[in-house]
């Protein structure tokens, strides 16, 4: 593979095209079109709606033709997982289980309401690991989705298609949601930038759950500025989320300001958690990312993050109980519906006791403790979102589905809630991206943002494509 970093002539990114759109330089049409027209080898989509999405298309022209103003997203492609029910097709979870009668009864979810009414484009639904968890099962009808950079490579999950149909071009951003690392995982194996809100900030009312007190709803992009502009739409309460918090939504976009001065930035490598190995290019690409941030102006300090290792057990600990909880009865009654993986990581959950459950959750409360005493310390903290790139499919092994998290640390921030951004850095020996996590206080994303955005103001890997 060989990489391409040229800044964009071509409307790439969600905040080129929107502005583009404005100043009369492109239209929704040309958009939508370009995006429909791309080849779909990497298998992000479940399904599409070309048709639909071409007359959504034709109104927003007629709409700017007639000077009436559209809302911030007017034209845009997006995919949305396909966890999140939207009215148009049925949500399937890629799983033979789900009863379609779940998301006819739900209409839109309120992310996709959202969505629409800030006049994105929404051409299909994306592939997922089966319920948001586990490896791919190719015995299964459903598509194995591969990295846009290698297609021998897995392009991460759980929000498989998310993060490889916008590093392809089959749409400018996209819509995932993240347990254990589910929208950072395939950001950072495909070269995108993702976003993990803080717990609660962005709805997740008709969304398929698999950890209660775990998953967020979030936006994968190109950029920072545009997992911003994202993040302005989603953000904010809904009253079908108990979940969901009434904090105060900022001005994402009007946060980057490109100056990192005035910000203190903690960094910790987790090397010493590198179970799977570390990449060779990756110490340098890490280290060269910092220097980048403080040349914007940050202040760096080294820190080692509270409690690791307890947190990544608490993740999978919860998730594995809150997603049996929700999944039980249909294992029992339909267990070989269920792709391999999948049935084993969800069957998992029971053997987690009442007391386990209970004590993880108490252990939980401290960690938060212990990472709000260090953010009352620094500003930010930085990290690797894992030392390797995007593994070869064939080292995937359904009978260890969990073994797809190796060196890599986003299960580590699910626990603690707090807003974190994956952002790619450059490119692993193997020719696949590699990625940092810059994560904040709660509810404080426009500061995660800024730090993102001021990186990617100075280095140009996050509009970088893969060439075969």
């Amino acid at each position: 593979m060989t990489e391409t970093a040229a800044r964009p002539t071509s409307f790439d990114t969600v905040t080129d095209a929107a502005a583009a759109l404005r100043a009369g330089e492109i239209t929704a049409t040309d958009l939508v079109e370009r995006a429909l027209a791309t080849t779909d080898d990497v298998g992000a989509y479940l399904a599409r709606f070309d048709d639909r999405a071409r007359l959504r298309a034709a109104e927003i022209d007629r709409q700017l033709a007639t000077g009436t103003p559209v809302p911030p997203l007017a034209g845009i492609p997006i995919g949305v997982k396909d966890i999140l029910a939207h009215a148009h097709a049925p949500t399937t979870a890629q799983s033979l289980v789900l009863d379609p009668a779940w998301g006819a009864d739900i209409g839109d979810c309120a992310v996709v309401r959202r969505l629409e009414q800030a006049g994105a484009v929404i051409t299909g639904k994306t592939s997922t690991m089966e319920f948001a968890i586990g490896v791919p099962d190719p015995d299964k009808p459903f598509p194995v989705p591969r990295c846009a950079w290698d297609r021998e490579r897995w392009a991460g999950g759980s929000s498989s298609g998310s993060g490889s149909g916008v590093a392809a071009g089959l749409f400018l951003a996209s819509i995932g949601t993240d347990t254990a690392g589910s929208i950072r995982i395939p950001a950072a194996f495909n070269g995108v930038t993702g976003l993990k809100a803080t717990f609660g900030r962005v709805p997740k009312s008709g969304v398929v759950p698999l950890g209660y007190t775990l998953d967020h709803v979030g936006p994968l992009a190109r950029s920072a500025a545009d997992c911003a502009l994202l993040l302005s739409v989603l953000a904010g309460p809904d009253p079908d989320d108990p979940y969901s918090a009434a904090e105060p939504v900022a001005d994402y976009p009007a946060a980057l300001t490109g100056d990192l001065h005035g910000v203190t930035v903690g960094v910790d490598d987790l090397d010493r958690f590198a179970d799977g190995g570390i990449d060779p290019e990756q110490p340098r690409l890490f280290a060269e990312s910092i220097e980048a941030l403080r040349a914007a102006g940050a202040t760096v300090v080294p820190v080692e993050v509270p409690m690791y290792q307890e947190l990544v057990a608490i993740d999978l600990l919860v998730m594995l109980a809150e997603a049996h909880a929700y999944h039980r009865t249909d294992l029992r009654d339909r267990w070989t519906d269920y792709g391999r993986g999948t049935r084993i990581v969800l069957a998992g959950g029971a053997a987690v006791s009442g007391p386990d459950y209970v004590q993880a959750q108490r252990v939980r409360r401290i960690a938060r403790d212990r990472m709000a005493e260090l953010l009352g310390r620094v500003d930010l903290v930085v990290t690797p979102t894992g030392h390797l790139g995007a593994p070869p499919l064939s080292t995937l092994d359904p009978m260890r589905p969990l073994g797809a998290l190796s060196s890599l640390h986003t299960p580590y921030w699910n626990p603690l809630g707090n807003p974190t951004l994956a952002v790619p850095i450059g490119l692993s020996a193997d020719g696949t991206p590699l990625s940092i996590s810059i994560s904040g206080r709660y509810f404080d994303e426009a500061t995660v943002l800024r730090a993102g955005d001021a990186y990617q103001r100075r280095t140009a890997h996050h509009l970088a494509k893969g060439m075969a």
